[in-house]
């Protein structure tokens, strides 16, 4: 029986940043940025995922913009072009190398049966999609007009105000008949799957059973997560019970691949991969020389940090909710609250809002955590970071309407 590991709150959620691609002095202006460095921060992160809300712009380039201070969105749209990244369901829809088309097959396995009778309702609108695409080659949403209107799924029940030729898009790409094969900001362009990709699919069934399916997918959940509970409903990315979730990670300890984690003062307990114990106790070691100081990170309400909301309690005692789909009246930190990270604690929150019009980034507002350190010891660096931020994002300036506590916005008026 592996023997689980006990290890300080400090050290792990340190090892979980630093697989993140978020720890150490930034922005770190030596290092390159272009296409190929943004593709082995795909790797690193196994998969970004994609959201179209854009207070400043959209999730996918938030995550990567935290990470790569040269990023630009031009470097996603060229691998996506280039077919070096494919859009699909991981965490949920999501940027994923290429090279792991095939492992995602039991999720298109799953949703082909699901959407065959809808796709068998919208026939005719299919097949007049399809011979568009094969005799155009890729096409926007845009450039198909609709003849009736349906209700997608999407909709509210029985309401029909959507095109029939952007559900049938939409059903034909979660069943992966076709596929994003380039973006224009958030326009997306659609083509039919390559025979080759399909291929990988296809063999990846003959060749191995469904277990050793779902058991590649949980090898990539697990590496794009890195510190794992069994009670997540989403392990694996695929649906399982309680018990099927339990009884997989006992078997992987059983074996070797896992390692049980006892972090202090949490209750949960985690597991890490059995390759990853090395950077873990080594992390140990460099406790006692960690420098927590440096620009200020910000983070996106779907950053890869962030999609276990428990995890993020346990190791960071940080409590988040994207208040999107709460009633204005109700949110407490604001539409778009970008959790704010500093060295290796989570101290606060800001909701901005860019104007690409005026370039005036707005910051709606800046709420610190009453367990933040004391101002004079993080404010240096959130003013170089929230400058870096919005330089990154094409603002001219800043401005900061209201505070948590009231007298920062004095404070901040002398920096920014």
């Amino acid at each position: 029986m592996t023997t689980a590991l006990r290890m300080d709150k400090k050290i792990v959620r340190r090892f979980l940043l630093q697989t993140q691609s978020l720890l150490g002095r930034w922005p770190a202006a030596s290092l390159p940025s272009g296409p190929e460095q943004v593709m082995q921060l795909i790797r690193t992160l196994g998969c970004v995922q994609i959201d179209p809300v854009a207070a400043v712009t959209g999730n996918q380039h938030l995550v990567l913009g935290a990470r790569d201070p040269g990023y630009t969105s031009e470097y996603l749209h060229t691998l996506l072009s280039d077919h070096k990244v494919f859009e699909y369901f991981a965490n949920a829809a999501c940027v994923i190398p290429i090279e792991d088309y095939a492992m995602f097959e039991p999720v298109r396995a799953r949703l082909r049966e699901r959407l065959a009778p809808s796709l068998q309702g919208l026939e005719n609108t299919v097949q007049h999609v399809l011979k568009r695409l094969e005799e155009e080659g890729p096409l926007p949403s845009r450039a198909f007009r609709a003849v009736e209107r349906v209700s997608g799924y999407w909709d509210s029940a029985d309401v029909p105000k959507t095109k029939d030729t952007s559900l049938a898009l939409n059903l034909l790409l979660d069943s992966a008949a076709i596929r994003v094969v380039a973006r224009q900001g958030n326009e997306r362009y659609f083509h039919i799957t390559e025979s080759g990709l399909l291929e990988q699919g296809q063999s990846m069934t003959a060749e191995i059973d469904i277990l050793a399916q779902r058991q590649a997918l949980m090898d990539k959940y697990i590496y794009a997560y890195r510190v794992v509970d069994a009670r997540d409903p989403r392990l694996g990315w695929m649906k399982s019970t309680a018990a099927e979730r339990r009884s997989d990670m006992a078997a992987r300890v059983a074996d070797g691949r896992m390692i049980p984690l006892e972090v202090e003062d949490v209750a949960t307990q985690y597991y890490i991969r059995a390759e990853d114990e090395g950077l873990l106790r080594e992390m140990e070691r460099e406790e006692p020389h960690y420098d927590p100081s440096g620009p200020v990170r910000f983070l996106p309400p779907l950053d890869n940090l962030l999609w276990r909301r428990e995890r993020i309690v346990d190791l960071f005692d940080f409590h988040y909710k994207w208040e999107i789909y709460t009633p204005e009246v109700k949110r407490t930190y604001g539409y778009y609250a970008m959790p704010i990270l500093h060295g290796d604690r989570l101290i606060g929150r800001m909701d901005p809002r860019l104007d690409r019009k005026t370039g005036v980034l707005t910051v709606r507002l800046l709420s610190m955590e009453e367990t933040a350190p004391p101002v004079e010891e993080w404010i240096t660096d959130f003013r170089e970071g929230l400058q870096f931020f919005a330089t990154m994002h094409g603002a001219r300036s800043i401005t900061v309407e209201k505070t948590v506590p009231k007298g920062l916005k004095k404070q901040l008026k002398s920096i920014l």
